[in-house]
This record gives C-alpha cells, sequence and structure tokens, in this order.
C-alpha cells in the first residue's frame, strides 16, 4: 500500500487493533482506544469540512489531553493544517501566532473557550466537533485530492529577532521521519510511552507516529509530574510505561534530586533523549541504575521534522568521552562542511575537523510560513551540487567525526566566540562545569559589550569551590568571569536552556557594575 497521508497509518491500525488504547490521560483520567480516536478524526474532519475548512490554517487551543491529538488529525482529515496554541503564552503571542499562521478557525475545550473567544475569529469547542455525522463523501473527496507534499501541521520556533516562525510541515517528510525513526528504535505494538513534549511543538511526534503507525500506547504525562520526581517515578511504575522520549532537562530533574536510586522505574526498557547535550555524569547514574534498559540520543532540528541522527548506547564512552549524535536515520543524509566548504568525511581511528551541519533528503520541511526571506537564508542550494536544484537545510550547528565515524554535536555556529584571539565554545565551559556531581544545570552565556562569559549553574556546589575545578581544567581565557548559582535556570516553553534570558540577566549584571 502507498502510503501518502499519515492518516492511511491510524487507519491501518485501528482495523488491525480496534479496541486497543492509542492515547490516555492514565490515573482514570480521558482514554481514546484506535476505533475511538480514528471516529472521533473523521467526525471533527466532516464537522470542519461543512464550516469551510478544506485547505484552512485551524488553531488547537486546547489543554494536553487524547482529544486535542483527535483534532490535530481531525485537521487533517479536513484537509487543514493545524497550529496548536500553547494555553501558557503571553496573550500577545498566541495573537501574534495566530496572525502570522493566518487561522481562519481555532478549535477549544471548555477550559480555553473564553480565551479563545478573545481572538477575534470563528470559534468551535471540541465537543460540537465531535458529536458530529460523518461524511463519507466528503471525507472521501478531500483524500483523492490530497498529495504528500500538502502541509498539515506549522510550528512555531523563536527568531533570531525574537519573532516566532512557522516552520511548514508536510505528508511526506512526516511519513519518511516515521518510516525511519520507528524502525531505529526498535518501536512496536509492546510499546508503551509516557510522552512528556507539549503538543504544540513538533517533538510528540515520537510518541504520535508510534501510535499510529505500531499501534504502541502513549499516556499524556501530566506536567505537574514534572515538578516532583517521586510523583513522576509513581506514575511511570503505575502505567507500566516502557519507553520515555524525554528533553535532557526532564532527566536531570529526577536524577539531580536523587530520586533515581532510590526509586528507579525499572519499568523502562528504552531510554531516548535529546534536544541538549546530556551531562555525562547524569547520564551514567541513569545507566547505572537501569542497566537492562536500550539507550537512544536523538538529535534533529524542527526544520527537518525533528529528528535526523541518533545513536544507540551500545558501548561503554570514555570517562571524558562527549555521548555522539551518531549518524543520519534511513534516507537522511549529513553534509558535514568545512568554512572552505568542502565535505568532511570520518577518518578511521582519529577525529576529524570541525564543520557545520546540513541536511539532505525528504526530512527537510517546506519552509518558514510568510518568510521569504528566512526561509532562502536557511533552506539552500546543496553547496555541493551545481547540477540541478536541490534543497537542503542549513542547521547552524556544528559537529566533528569522533574515532569510531559517529558524529559529536558541539554546540551552535553562531554561539562560538573568540576571546583573546582563542575560539570558544561555551559547551565546553557548560560540560566542565557539570563533571561536579552536584551541579544539575549549566548555562554559559557571552556578554560582548564587556567581552565577558558568566556562568550560571543550578545545584548546592558553593560559586568559589565550583571556580576552583574549573581552573583545573579549563584555560585562563576560558574562565568565567562571574558565576552565580541560582535554585534552577529557566527554560523555554519545550524544556530546552532559555539561554535569551539568562544572557539578559548577565548583561544586567555586569553592565551595572561596568558601565560602558
Amino acid at each position: 500500500m502507498r502510503i501518502k497521508n499519515i492518516l492511511q497509518y491510524l487507519e491501518a491500525t485501528a482495523a488491525r487493533l480496534p479496541d486497543k488504547t492509542a492515547f490516555s490521560d492514565g490515573n482514570g483520567g480521558e482514554a481514546l482506544s484506535f476505533s475511538a480516536l480514528l471516529s472521533a478524526t473523521r467526525r471533527i474532519g466532516s464537522s470542519l469540512l461543512s464550516r469551510g475548512g478544506q485547505g484552512a490554517r485551524i488553531a488547537v487551543f486546547m489543554d494536553r489531553h487524547p482529544s486535542t491529538i483527535a483534532a490535530m488529525l481531525g485537521v487533517i482529515a479536513a484537509g487543514g493544517c493545524y497550529v496548536v496554541l500553547d494555553a501558557s503564552m503571553p496573550e500577545a503571542r498566541i495573537i501574534d501566532i495566530v496572525a502570522r499562521a493566518g487561522v481562519s478557525l481555532v478549535i477549544c475545550d471548555a477550559k480555553n473557550a473564553a480565551r479563545a473567544q478573545g481572538l477575534s475569529l470563528p470559534v468551535v469547542d471540541i465537543e460540537t466537533l465531535r458529536a458530529a455525522e460523518i461524511d463519507e463523501t466528503a471525507l472521501a473527496l478531500v483524500r483523492t485530492r490530497q498529495i504528500d507534499t500538502d502541509p498539515i501541521y506549522m510550528v512555531f520556533t523563536s527568531g533570531s529577532t525574537g519573532r516566532p516562525k512557522g516552520v511548514v510541515a508536510c505528508h511526506r517528510s512526516v511519513i519518511d521521519y516515521a518510516e525511519a525513526l520507528l524502525p531505529a528504535l526498535g518501536v512496536s505494538q509492546a510499546s508503551v510511552f509516557g510522552c512528556q513534549s507539549p503538543l504544540y511543538f513538533d517533538a510528540p511526534l515520537k510518541e504520535i507516529l508510534s501510535t499510529l503507525v505500531a499501534g504502541a500506547t502513549t499516556y499524556l504525562i501530566p506536567r505537574t509530574a514534572f515538578a516532583f520526581p517521586m510523583q513522576l517515578l509513581t506514575y511511570l511504575r503505575e502505567q507500566q510505561i516502557n519507553t520515555v522520549c524525554w528533553v535532557v532537562s526532564a532527566f536531570l530533574q529526577i536524577s539531580a534530586l536523587g530520586a533515581l536510586e532510590k526509586y528507579p522505574p525499572t519499568t523502562l526498557k528504552t531510554v531516548v533523549f535529546g534536544s541538549e547535550v546530556f551531562p555525562r555524569s547524569h547520564y551514567d547514574r541513569w545507566r547505572a541504575a537501569l542497566p537492562d534498559a536500550v539507550f537512544y540520543q536523538l538529535y534533529g532540528p524542527t526544520e527537518a521534522t525533528g529528528m535526523s541522527c541518533v545513536w544507540r548506547a551500545d558501548r561503554a564512552l570514555e570517562p571524558d568521552e562527549k555521548i555522539p549524535i551518531g549518524a543520519p536515520l534511513d534516507n537522511t543524509d549529513v553534509l558535514l562542511l568545512s568554512e572552505g566548504g568542502t565535505r568532511i568525511l570520518p577518518r578511521d581511528g582519529e577525529s576529524s575537523e570541525a564543520g557545520e551541519i546540513y541536511l539532505r533528503g525528504s526530512c527537510v520541511t517546506l519552509g518558514y510560513d510568510h518568510a521569504q526571506e528566512e526561509t532562502a537564508a536557511a533552506f539552500v542550494q546543496n553547496p555541493l551540487n551545481d547540477a540541478y536544484p536541490e534543497t537542503v537545510y542549513r542547521t547552524g550547528d556544528m559537529a566533528q567525526y569522533n574515532g569510531h565515524g559517529e558524529l559529536i554535536f558541539l554546540g551552535r555556529r553562531d554561539a562560538q566566540i573568540k576571546i583573546q584571539g582563542h575560539r570558544v565554545e561555551p559547551g565546553e565551559i557548560e560540560a566542565a562545569a557539570m563533571r561536579c556531581d552536584t551541579i544539575a544545570q549549566a548555562c554559559c552565556v557571552y556578554v560582548a559589550e564587556v567581552r565577558a562569559l558568566v556562568l550560571f549553574y543550578a545545584g548546592s556546589e558553593a560559586a568559589d569551590t565550583l571556580r576552583a575545578a574549573l581552573g583545573e581544567v579549563l584555560a585562563p581565557y576560558m574562565m568565567p568571569r562571574s558565576i552565580i548559582q541560582k535554585q534552577s535556570l529557566p527554560k523555554t516553553a519545550n524544556g530546552k536552556m532559555n539561554r535569551r534570558e539568562l544572557l539578559a540577566e548577565a548583561v544586567a549584571l555586569l553592565l551595572k557594575k561596568e558601565p560602558i
């Protein structure tokens, strides 16, 4: 069967496993079987079509529940493109995103109905959509007209200007993602996922596609559980969750507070992490706590449908060795290019020079919505191909090959700085700080106005003790001018370190002390 629409996965799985739970809140909350999910998807799609939803950009303004996923899939069934809104966002940002995306209709739940009405757009509640009759003729007509390059979702990321950029993905890139990632992680019908990711990013595609394609089950873990490690570990055990694909900060919240050793989540058999560098000390503690689990490191940007490379932890790492991001997924090609534009290849037994990652393949999304200049700067002609048009994504990420031929992530090209004529990677300073077992998080920023590094960290280590430890491993020009201890470091909405907020704090601190 030719797959050109991701809903074909749901239809096939619902026919095979109609009564199996697809998505659940757990603990007696909402749950949808595959047959119920398919029915809800088709009812929602039919109702949206009756409201002129074909080809429309439709916002989903709901809390994180199984019915939210039904709404997302229902938009696709209607031939539309969904934009999931974060209910915790400031009002101004929601309004900006809705306007930039060209949203024509908003789907809401009861909790967010009042705020949805404030967007001055047509609004329909999810229960009304789910109660509609299925219009087989209308749905079939949409399906016959759809092709695999039709857009299905838009995810907003922060641009360099601070204004959100909408990345548009299509059926083809998501199908490619599913066909490559799921076999790489060994996903099967027996997989039970504990989803941590917000639904307004591309990150939960790992769980959503695993459920739709393989017939896995996904529990949407309540956000509040991640604030209390013991509650989270109890949830994992109660729901018999055996697979997690989390951002690194979620793992650190458990291991940094000692909960991992006291109450190890022994149901876990597959542990997948990404988004940031996993500090070795914490990675080693997770490996020791779950000796029978299989660990994977993932790497990939939203502009390439979320994940592009994978490393299976099938060998022991040297004490100071960085965790690799491995090799590209099937049907994805990594072009590692030097400053001169030549391709860097792995060298047996030794590390290569550093280069910038360009990604090639069906994984590359359609670009940024209504942002031709920004799209042209990042979605570029393959610099190694002058024979025909071929768009690749220039990530801005720096990497190198290690002696095993595995890719090692080094940091952002635009984050690399020069101090006293030396190139400095802030990530290297952060890694040095994270060698201390009592430090849970570290972030190093550069204040260009006074040419100074500032290191923020969360942990019990005294700042003077940390400075002394850094002095033993870092060159003098890499030493931070200020080392600031905090109870916790701020994060962005998707769980990554909020470097912009910390930089603003560092600027205010240093410029107040040293006005220019």
